[in-house]
């Protein structure tokens, strides 16, 4: 595409069809990756986004619980990007929701969504780098943790738990894309959520 733009001519007419076919040309360009279940996510992927974010860590999970179990130190390697300047958010379920106890009872695990919701926020607590946490039941089937140009978003289905949600792999191309997408959609639950403290 930049040889194209460079020249000023149209890729259909630089490139045979057989590399035009293999390329991202489409609006699917910013997609990575896709993977049945969040389990199938390599835990690499989550771990080196996160090394590599410095101005944005944002977590849209209802629960973000498997990044603790993920990422060694999570709680230090976030309170050093906070205390570096990179914008810290978590956006968490509301464990007071009917929305969230419907879950529960979806579910039908004896490590409920409160109790997990309970545990990344006593992990929350260890950064200590005034990390805001905003509370949302509007996030339920969706999840979405950005850093920096990248995405990571799991949808949930049926009544399994969020390691079987679908998870596509994101990185930011073009305006107006996919990953944009995403990021005005967190921006709008951020927006309307509840901060934690205030129900505390």
């Amino acid at each position: 595409m930049r040889a194209a733009e460079v020249l000023s001519k149209d890729v259909s007419m630089l490139w045979p069809d057989i590399i035009r076919r293999a390329a991202k040309l489409g609006t699917d360009r910013e997609l990575v990756g896709m993977y049945p279940r969040r389990a199938d996510l390599p835990r690499s992927i989550f771990r080196e986004a996160i090394a590599r974010a410095e101005s944005r860590l944002w977590f849209g999970g209802y629960t973000s619980y498997f990044v603790w179990l993920e990422v060694p130190d999570g709680a230090a390697v976030l309170a050093a990007k906070a205390k570096a300047g990179a914008d810290v958010r978590f956006l968490l379920g509301d464990p007071d929701s009917p929305v969230t106890a419907e879950r529960d009872r979806l579910e039908a695990t004896p490590l409920t969504l409160a109790t997990r919701i309970a545990m990344t926020r006593a992990e929350i607590s260890k950064v200590d780098a005034g990390v805001p946490v905003r509370l949302s039941d509007r996030h339920i089937a969706m999840s979405v943790w950005i850093f920096d140009d990248e995405a990571i978003v799991a949808t949930h289905i049926g009544a399994g738990l969020g390691q079987d949600s679908v998870t596509l792999h994101l990185r930011r191309a073009q305006d107006g894309g996919v990953f944009d997408r995403y990021v005005e959609h967190f921006e709008s639950l951020w927006s309307d959520g509840s901060p934690a403290d205030s129900q505390s």
